[in-house]
């Protein structure tokens, strides 16, 4: 059981880390890869993109911690029941 909370932590961390970095890449860079100009509304635009990005970790993250929730309920029941 605790295996499984401690890699849900380490994934979650994972994610904040690579978002951080991603969002610090996109609102310092003064250009883009294509040569534009970045104006702070387009960084907003872009932020929004890779937050749109993100949805779908936090999707599975949200998955994991439920099912961990559930494995740690039973668990707990088990052991309820055993005493």
């Amino acid at each position: 059981m605790k295996k499984r909370w401690i890699s849900w932590w380490m994934g979650n961390i994972f994610w904040i880390i690579v978002f951080g970095i991603w969002a610090a890449i996109i609102w310092l860079r003064d250009v883009d890869g294509a040569g534009v100009i970045q104006t702070p509304e387009i960084k907003s635009i872009s932020l929004i993109v890779i937050l749109i990005a993100f949805i779908i970790p936090v999707f599975f993250q949200v998955i994991w911690l439920i099912i961990n929730l559930r494995m740690s309920k039973k668990i707990t029941l088990r052991l309820s029941f055993l005493n």
